[in-house]
């Protein structure tokens, strides 16, 4: 099934401005805290071991079915996060994948990487939800400005960049990032918890692809397509 909303949110110039110059946004308590203990416990909910996925998940991470929650569609609705994906994208888009992810302690580590399938356009944003507070001491995610478009495209991914930016926060942060941009996860290393969300956007364009693979990445919600 499909179901169509209307994405009217307009991201201010400034904000704009940052992201096609960086690749991504940092939004500093976006999601409204009576909503936080509900994502938390939604997360804790619908952890399921790697081999219950219907591709079995890296041990490295815990993982969460939370596709089907509707505080998690509220948080995907944001108009911060709206604002965007339909200014980066600039056409109509849609969810295309929701789900619940946390580095395990003294693991995590992901190698710095590039998500995007077409370096000529951006054709897909992700977004990571912040549940606990985070920092490089429980796997911090990385990423490194401008390597989403123009001459950014050459730089290869390397470990230890020393332009790489690694995020601290609190609970309610989002980071929203071009599929294109250089990013990775460090160590957990304290062992404290880091739970987030996983989303992506997609360019409605691509929809055929990604609900082909659906049941693979055990994406069980409808599609939800926003108009741009």
């Amino acid at each position: 099934m499909e179901r169509r909303v209307n994405a009217t949110a307009t991201l201010a110039s400034e904000l704009a401005g940052r992201f096609d110059a960086d690749g991504f946004l940092f939004l500093r308590a976006a999601v409204p805290e009576a909503w936080r203990e509900p994502l938390r416990a939604a997360f804790d909910a619908g952890e399921l071991p790697s081999d219950k996925w219907p591709v079995p998940r890296g041990e490295d991470w815990r993982h969460a079915q939370v596709d089907l929650e509707p505080v998690v569609h509220d948080v995907c609705r944001l108009p911060s996060m709206l604002a965007v994906a339909r200014h980066a994208l600039r056409r109509p888009f849609f969810l295309a994948q929701v789900e619940g992810r946390e580095p395990m302690p003294g693991r995590g580590f992901q190698r710095p990487h590039r998500d995007g399938v077409d370096p000529a356009r951006t054709h897909m944003l992700s977004a990571l939800v912040f549940l606990d507070p985070f920092g490089p001491e429980n796997g911090a995610t990385q990423v490194v400005p401008g390597t989403h478009a123009g001459a950014g495209l050459a730089r290869p991914a390397v470990e230890n960049d020393p332009d790489a930016v690694t995020f601290r926060g609190e609970a309610g942060d989002i980071l929203i990032f071009d599929a294109n941009v250089i990013h990775g996860a460090t160590t957990n290393v304290s062992g404290a918890r880091r739970r987030s969300l996983l989303l992506s956007y997609v360019d409605l364009a691509h929809e055929e692809s990604f609900r082909a693979t659906r049941d693979l990445r055990g994406v069980r919600m409808e599609i939800e397509v926003f108009e741009a």
